[in-house]
């Protein structure tokens, strides 16, 4: 994984809290320090690989079955993306602090630049956020809002003014997180799935990132 310009990120959260560990994390809450945020490593591909799977997929039901397939589907993707990694890509991942081991992960997400002609990687670049999750039993303690964060520096440091998810409609949950930061529709994308299958559609969420 590459560091691009991790240290200068680091360095202004370094003089912004008290609370800062030279392994380049990102502290979350700087009155407990009880997450942190680092690059992903490759020694940490099962870790995130599970907690995508868990916050996207179900043990339970009549798909539980194809857990474990999801699951390595998802490792193999995540492997590719850090062997190979484009110009500006970055994985990120949370930890429990307090326990001392910095591959106790919480929680992930990834963040790449996007293109209007994604196909040919041409166009206008976009920074676009993806694979946000936390683990079930450390969600509502702000690892998510912490990510999402780190993610609006390092975008920052790229040089974009903007940021782009996507969210499913019926996710209230997730959209209420991302409208409590600032994040607002900026459409509502509808396809063969969403008729035929009855699924929800996908919104593309938009935030313009405040310069520091």
């Amino acid at each position: 994984m590459r560091n691009f310009s991790l240290n200068k990120i680091n360095t202004k959260l370094a003089l912004k809290y008290r609370f800062f560990h030279p392994y380049h994390q990102l502290p979350i809450d700087p009155a407990s320090c009880q997450f942190q945020i680092r690059a992903a490593t490759p020694a940490d591909l099962i870790g995130v690989a599970q907690i995508i799977t868990e916050s996207f997929h179900s043990h339970n039901g009549i798909w539980g079955w194809a857990f474990p397939l999801l699951r390595l589907g998802i490792y193999e993707d995540l492997r590719h993306r850090m062997a190979s990694p484009a110009p500006r890509h970055i994985c990120l991942v949370a930890f429990e602090a307090t326990s001392g081991e910095v591959n106790n992960l919480v929680g992930s997400v990834e963040l790449g630049v996007r293109y209007s002609d994604s196909w040919n990687q041409v166009g206008v670049g976009f920074p676009y956020l993806s694979n946000l999750a936390v683990h079930p039993k450390y969600r509502r303690h702000g690892v998510a809002s912490g990510l999402l964060t780190s993610c609006e520096k390092v975008s920052r440091e790229w040089g974009f003014q903007d940021l782009y998810l996507h969210v499913l409609e019926n996710n209230h949950q997730a959209r209420q997180l991302y409208f409590k930061l600032g994040y607002r529709v900026h459409k509502v994308e509808s396809n063969w799935n969403t008729f035929f299958l009855r699924r929800s559609s996908q919104m593309l969420l938009h935030k313009h990132l405040s310069a520091d």
